[in-house]
């Protein structure tokens, strides 16, 4: 952004100000200030009347839809960043946008049958609320974003029940708050989905059962498998150094230590 320092000091100026006539409570306007970055034409340049590569918001609007400039806008990239803007990004989330609008067709073909639901899709689901509700906090708007659009994809796939949607909705809303409104309404919600408190998650559930494994001779990549998630580091060792691929580079040689990084990985040192 722009002049960030003049911003700065205009901001706290007035509010400096106002707190001496007594007419705000704090003598700070706030805790934290974050910039965001310059978006950019399309072509790489900085927007101009005299260029002519302005993009007029209200064209934008009039083609895709609110929600899908204010959605695009926070998935272009990290808020901070200088990001040149794109017409084919903003169809893409579009087209994200109209996935979840055929959603709602999933939850009527189950006749809101509230015990079908995917055990795998629920846990996404938790992930999900997980992953944008920290993302919000740490202003990740981009990968908030992108974790809703992994957890869309499942779900046409799989289907969802009424109340995952609903949830669903909740997080989406403060990206794209016109069509999550408008389909929480749909669901026969008589309250505002803003007014609906914000969904936990389970710890349980977004606990990983399984985890990959990366299996290493000499710091290079030789296997790759799968274990459980509270596996040891003995036994991680143990199903390391029983790997047919790992032999292969150990054979003959001195092992001379066992490397385990919990949960990721194993590096088997021989000389």
């Amino acid at each position: 952004m722009e002049h960030t320092p003049l911003h700065l000091l205009y901001s706290r100026f007035w509010n400096k100000f106002l707190y001496d006539c007594g007419l705000v409570p704090i003598s700070e306007p706030y805790a934290k200030r974050v910039s965001h970055g310059m978006v950019l034409a399309e072509d790489g340049k900085k927007m101009s009347k005299s260029l002519g590569n302005v993009v007029n918001p209200d064209e934008v609007v009039n083609n895709v839809g609110a929600d899908s400039l204010r959605l695009y806008e926070m998935f272009m990239g990290p808020f901070a960043d200088t990001i040149p803007w794109s017409t084919e990004g903003v169809k893409g989330v579009r087209r994200f946008l109209e996935k979840v609008w055929s959603l709602r067709e999933k939850v009527e073909t189950q006749n809101n049958v509230e015990t079908h639901c995917n055990a795998s899709l629920r846990t996404r689901l938790h992930k999900t609320i997980k992953k944008v509700t920290e993302d919000i906090k740490e202003m990740k708007f981009n990968t908030a974003v992108s974790a809703m659009m992994i957890f869309v994809n499942e779900a046409q796939k799989e289907g969802i029940s009424k109340d995952d949607f609903k949830k669903f909705l909740i997080i989406l809303a403060p990206f794209a708050p016109h069509i999550a409104a408008e389909l929480f309404s749909q669901l026969g919600n008589k309250e505002s989905i803003f007014k609906q408190s914000w969904p936990s998650y389970d710890e349980n559930l977004i606990k990983d059962k399984t985890i990959k494994l990366a299996i290493q001779v000499n710091g290079k990549l030789r296997d790759t498998m799968e274990a459980a998630a509270d596996i040891t580091d003995a036994e991680a060792k143990e199903k390391a150094l029983a790997s047919e691929k790992v032999q292969k580079w150990t054979e003959g040689k001195e092992i001379v230590k066992v490397i385990v990084v919990k949960n990721r990985l194993v590096n088997v040192v021989v000389k």
